[in-house]
Formats: C-alpha cells, sequence, structure tokens
C-alpha cells in the first residue's frame, strides 16, 4: 500500500513554535501520533484566535467541528525539540474548508497533516455557512503578508 502523500498549499496563512514535551513522548522514544494531534490542536487555536475565532463560537458567530484528520509522519521527533507549524486555510465549501498542517523541526519535516474543519452552531447541533468575517479575516492577514 503506498504512503499517503499530502500536497501541501503554496501560502502560508499563519505559523507558531511549540515544544515537543516529555508527556508527547511514546514508548518508542519519539513523538506519539496523538500527541502530534494535540499539538495540531493547539496550533490551529492559536491561529482562530489570531483571526479573532475559537472553537466553541459565541452567540454571534458559530464555532467550529473537526470532520477528519490526516497524518503523514516523514521523521521522528524527540523531547525538547522546537517545531514550528505551519498552517493554510483553503478548499471552501459552503459550511467547510480544509486546514493544511506543515510541521518541522529547524532541521528536517516531521509531518505533514491536513484536516477539514466544518462551522458549527453548538446551540442547534448543525453545520452552518462559513461567516463571511472568517473570510474577511483571512483576507485581511493574506494581504499584510
Amino acid at each position: 500500500m503506498p504512503r499517503l502523500k499530502l500536497s501541501l498549499p503554496a501560502h502560508v496563512d499563519f505559523q507558531t513554535r511549540l515544544t515537543v514535551r516529555i508527556t508527547d513522548i511514546n514508548y518508542g522514544g519519539h513523538l506519539a501520533n496523538q500527541a502530534l494531534l494535540g499539538l495540531l490542536h493547539e496550533a490551529r487555536l492559536q491561529f482562530l484566535q489570531f483571526l479573532g475565532f475559537d472553537e466553541l463560537g459565541s452567540a454571534d458567530r458559530p464555532g467550529l467541528i473537526q470532520s477528519d484528520a490526516l497524518i503523514a509522519f516523514r521523521s521522528e521527533a524527540f523531547v525538547g525539540d522546537i517545531l514550528t507549524i505551519k498552517l493554510t486555510a483553503t478548499d471552501f465549501e459552503r459550511t467547510s474548508f480544509d486546514l493544511y498542517y506543515e510541521v518541522c523541526t529547524d532541521e528536517r519535516l516531521v509531518a505533514q497533516a491536513k484536516t477539514n474543519l466544518a462551522f458549527f452552531d453548538y446551540g442547534i447541533r448543525k453545520a452552518v455557512p462559513v461567516p463571511d468575517a472568517f473570510h474577511e479575516a483571512l483576507t485581511l492577514q493574506r494581504m499584510k503578508k
């Protein structure tokens, strides 16, 4: 079976740096798969806050819910490694979009990932259209680069 291949977009909307903690290490002595998903979650929350959004939403803005996740490991990461996580939002549909991640140390590519996120009204428990305000915030940040 061929390995999972992700084609990441050329541009980057946001990046952050996170350190691999001892609690992120598995019995093999390297970054655990579930820990990487947690680090991606933290990076995503920072990205959303950067745009003025959050996953739970508010009275005037919907939240977000993750529909799926794909992770392709490319090399190991170890306790103390500082990971640069780059995020790019793309492939917008009526209620959702894809968020791509590139995870690197200064020396190597560690992983590539993609999640699909749907805007979600937690009050009525339904997916809702991508807010214009989200498109506007993202466009504004891209224009600043």
